[in-house]
């Protein structure tokens, strides 16, 4: 590994695409000429430090959502931070993958899914860079970008795995498992797999301006279903191992077909949804938030 930088630097590092590895995936492997960097935000720091390199051609930033040794709960990632650090990088495509229950009997361990829709249960986790003075109402109709999502399904598939075009994850708060009955209440819902990291991740990426897709990985069938045990931590791990090369190829194969800019509307999210006027935004927060709205300002 290469000498560490920081945010500082007289010539900062750069990425393209943001990688957040979830349950499982702690590195990447085949990354060219790797280079830790650790990056301080107004929001604190990241889960860990981000390891830059070039991986199919591509620029790419990696970073593991709960800490090398996976010692971050969900509850406790600071996700503001991550998602920052990621933009401060320049970062526009972030692939977030993410150990999942199915809520589904034709949905099973070992699947693949990339949802199209969240429905958010969590409770305790700051959910946007706003405030303080500052309004800002961003459209979260469709939270994962829709170019990036088909761009990351046709990767998936060329994997040779199962994989689902479409889906509702619903986050819960945890770090416990649902209840039976909890369980039960979500597949009513209609919701397709359960997790506990694409919020806030979703709605900050998109204040962020920044694309939004998640690679899910299908573990266990929660504790719905009653011809399968209730899902453990060992039975999530022992299939996470299973599903981490699917992972990491179709990681590949989305990077190698990424198209050299964006067509969606991620990319100005914010040109319409900042309704405090100008001249009443704080300077303080004007300072602390110019990555993300500075542009608005001028």
């Amino acid at each position: 590994m290469e000498a560490e930088n920081t945010a500082m630097d007289a010539s900062p590092p750069s990425a393209r695409v943001g990688i957040i590895g979830g349950s499982g995936l702690y590195e990447i492997d085949g990354l060219e000429n790797p280079t830790e960097v650790s990056i301080s935000t107004p929001f604190g720091d990241p889960s860990d430090r981000l390891v830059l390199g070039r991986l199919e051609g591509v620029p790419v930033a990696f970073l593991p959502r709960h800490g090398r040794g996976h010692r971050i709960s969900p509850s406790e990632i600071n996700v503001r931070a991550n998602i920052y650090a990621l933009k401060s990088l320049g970062v526009e495509r972030i692939i977030s993958v993410s150990a999942v229950g199915s809520m589904r009997e034709d949905v099973h361990p070992l699947d693949l899914l990339i949802p199209d829709q969240i429905v958010d249960r969590t409770i305790l986790r700051p959910r946007t860079f706003f405030g303080d003075g500052l309004v800002v109402h961003v459209g979260l109709a469709d939270p994962y970008c829709p170019e990036t999502r088909e761009i990351l399904m046709r990767a998936a598939e060329r994997t040779g795995r199962t994989v689902h075009r479409g889906g509702t994850y619903i986050c819960i708060e945890g770090p416990q498992f649902s209840t039976r009955a909890e369980s039960r209440i979500y597949r009513e819902w209609g919701v397709d797999v359960i997790g506990m990291t694409a919020m806030p991740e979703a709605r900050l990426a998109r204040e962020a301006e920044m694309c939004y897709a998640t690679l899910a990985l299908v573990t266990d069938y929660d504790v719905w279903h009653t011809a399968e045990q209730p899902v453990t931590v060992e039975q999530v791990s022992a299939n996470l191992a299973r599903n981490i090369d699917a992972a990491k190829q179709t990681l590949r194969y989305f990077l190698a077909s990424l198209p050299p800019r964006r067509s969606c509307s991620c990319g100005s999210a914010l040109a319409n949804s900042i309704i405090t006027q100008r001249d009443r935004i704080p300077p303080a927060v004007r300072e602390r938030l110019a990555l993300l709205i500075g542009k608005y300002l001028q």
